[in-house]
């Protein structure tokens, strides 16, 4: 009986600490953020990065908030729709620029340089999945541009799909369509896959920025048909 409710409350204890990692995710997006929230934001990335699903072709997905999943449980994050066995790296509030995030350069370029992990699944991988844009729209065009050319260098010879911004609520539809715009143009010049998700309709939380479950598996569901087909190539 005691082992019975041991168990109980341990598995009460980690549910209830995903959730409020999961909550103060979406926080920070609303507030901004300091020291300790930048940790909360690291401490998500890191428990998201460890959740490695599927199996068969390597998939990285390199992305922000919506690669982590920010409001809703990990498992529900539209990765794990992708087939094959997914790694991912992200990062709430990130980007393709260096001044996206307020916790500091935390860009994808910059990531896929300074961790190792990241450096080794991108080296061994069979598809790289990049996704975001959102954080990307009050960025200066030239800081994308620059921030996606170094991406790019990082991930010379692998394949590559890059995943645009979701038309949220949240975000100025212009700015949306006009970051998803200049990632096409990146996109073809460097001969990566683009995925533009404009016409996308999700289901959002109250935030009107995250997706809700429904509205991760609606993304997922699209995102995995295109890597469906790169993989069959």
């Amino acid at each position: 009986m005691t082992r019975h409710l041991t168990r109980a409350r341990l598995l009460v204890g980690t549910l209830a600490a995903l959730l409020v990692v999961g909550v103060s995710t979406v926080a920070l997006a609303r507030a901004g953020a300091g020291p300790d929230r930048c940790g909360v934001t690291a401490e998500r990335a890191a428990a998201r990065g460890a959740l490695v699903t599927g199996e068969g072709a390597r998939v990285l997905v390199i992305g922000d908030s919506y690669s982590v999943g920010a409001g809703v449980a990990p498992t529900e994050s539209w990765p794990v729709r992708l087939p094959g066995r997914v790694v991912v790296d992200g990062f709430s509030g990130s980007g393709f620029s260096a001044g996206a995030s307020p916790c500091g350069d935390r860009s994808y370029a910059t990531r896929v340089t300074d961790d190792a992990g990241t450096r080794r699944e991108a080296r061994a991988t069979d598809l790289v999945v990049v996704e975001g844009g959102l954080n990307d729209t009050d960025q200066p065009v030239a800081d994308l541009v620059t921030g996606f050319e170094r991406l790019a260098r990082r991930l010379a010879g692998a394949e590559v799909l890059v995943v645009g911004p979701a038309p949220a609520p949240a975000r100025p539809a212009e700015a949306v369509a006009a970051v998803d715009a200049e990632l096409m143009r990146l996109a073809a010049a460097h001969g990566m896959d683009y995925l533009s998700m404009l016409d996308v309709e999700l289901g959002y939380l109250d935030d009107r920025l995250h997706p809700d479950p429904e509205g991760h598996r609606i993304f997922g569901d699209r995102v995995a048909e295109r890597v469906r087909t790169l993989l069959a190539n």
